[in-house]
């Protein structure tokens, strides 16, 4: 299972149902997921509170690899490689099997740390489940260098969607397995 993370923004579901595609396997957005199985997250976030949400999306997203088997395409949320320790009990097991993992890969809108915080949180204030200009900023400078710091290939997307897929396919194929699911669909798991 090819595993993709990175900051909110970043392109990972772009990026990986587009993966997904050329791979012919399927493709899981874990947001998605978590909003099929819980509802909506900043309501979520509200009612329950961070550690909350953070254990059901770890929840959410061992259903999800389960379910994939193996096979397939999943993007993290993006904080999900920062959740504290405590927040399931799978958590640290399920995270260093993520960054153990040849087919995990992060993704960064720049590599550059400015430049990443300046597109990081131009993108998420288009979103609609956004926070504040300045919210968004504190996130990103606090997550940029978790991101870096984790023993996982890093790209960047500042450029075409199509000539990333190729870097990620030439990266990835040499270290994973995948068997084609039907037609390749883009998988639609209700948990």
């Amino acid at each position: 299972m090819i595993q993709v993370a990175g900051p909110g923004g970043a392109g990972k579901t772009t990026v990986g149902s587009s993966l997904a595609a050329r791979l012919g396997t399927a493709f899981v957005d874990l947001d998605e997921q978590f909003t099929a199985a819980a509802g909506d997250i900043s309501a979520y976030l509200a009612a329950h509170g961070y550690k909350a949400y953070a254990g059901r999306n770890i929840q959410v997203c061992l259903d999800s690899m389960g379910v994939l088997r193996e096979e397939g395409v999943i993007a993290l949320s993006s904080g999900f490689m920062t959740y504290p320790d405590d927040a399931h009990p799978s958590y640290r097991r399920l995270r260093q099997g993520i960054i153990d993992s040849p087919a995990t890969v992060v993704l960064l809108p720049s590599f550059d740390y400015e430049t990443c915080v300046a597109e990081t949180v131009s993108r998420q204030l288009r979103r609609p489940f956004s926070r504040s200009a300045d919210r968004e900023e504190q996130v990103i400078r606090v997550r940029f260098s978790v991101y870096c710091d984790l023993s996982v290939a890093k790209f960047e997307t500042n450029g075409p969607v199509d000539a990333l897929v190729d870097d990620l396919v030439a990266h990835l194929l040499p270290n994973i397995r995948l068997q084609p699911t039907a037609a390749g669909a883009i998988m639609s798991h209700r948990g």
